[in-house]
């Protein structure tokens, strides 16, 4: 048992250096590249499956309301110094939105650190898609997304998860979306070759787009 102790003493000590070391990189970035962030909004968006397919309907939303948005969606993680280089290009392109996809890798290895989040959206939270960490690790990871203070958390009602993060809360506005028994509901939708046709309802007023 003494051994075992040790062990993990081991590897939460290797575990906080590598943390430390990852948030003094954010920094050093965050410096680098001017801090772009400090004008533009960062709408998150984080889940087990469907993070792509939500960023880019959010991008196209964003730009057919006229806003200056630039996006970055993959199913995969990928490294603090492509982000803070997409959000310096994003800045000098005159974006003031950017959408980002948060896988839960990206969390724990805290490539988002630092970062203000305006928006946090969790698309679901499906067991069966996690391959490099059990539940109870991922949703460990998620909440780190929604301890950083964002402004609005959006969650969807019909995940079979949904108590499990129904926790999470945003510091102006907590949204649901779904079917039933949510903020924002999709009536009905038609997809195009180049496009999606939508009725939604929010809070029960009912909205074309």
């Amino acid at each position: 048992m003494a051994k075992r102790e040790r062990t993990n003493q081991g590897k939460n000590k290797n575990g906080g250096m590598k943390a430390g070391s990852q948030k003094l990189k954010a920094k050093v970035l965050k410096s680098y590249y001017g801090n772009p962030m400090k004008d533009m909004k960062l709408i998150a968006i984080t889940g087990t499956t469907g993070k792509v397919t939500a960023a880019h309907y959010v991008h196209e939303i964003l730009k057919a309301a006229g806003e200056q948005v630039a996006v970055l969606a993959s199913e995969q993680p990928f490294k603090m110094g492509m982000l803070h280089k997409f959000l310096s290009d994003a800045w000098k392109a005159g974006a003031n939105y950017v959408v980002v996809t948060v896988p839960a890798e990206g969390l724990r290895d805290n490539v988002f650190y630092g970062l203000p989040v305006t928006v946090a959206a969790m698309t679901n939270f499906v067991t069966a898609g996690l391959k490099d960490m059990d539940p109870e690790e991922y949703l460990e990871n998620e909440k780190t997304l929604f301890d950083m203070r964002p402004e609005v958390v959006v969650l969807n009602h019909d995940d079979l998860n949904y108590d499990t993060f129904a926790e999470f809360k945003g510091e102006q506005k907590t949204i649901t979306f779904g079917q039933s028994s949510a903020d924002v509901k999709i009536l009905n939708s038609k997809l195009y070759n180049k496009g999606t046709e939508a009725t939604i309802s929010i809070k029960s007023e009912i909205i074309p787009v």
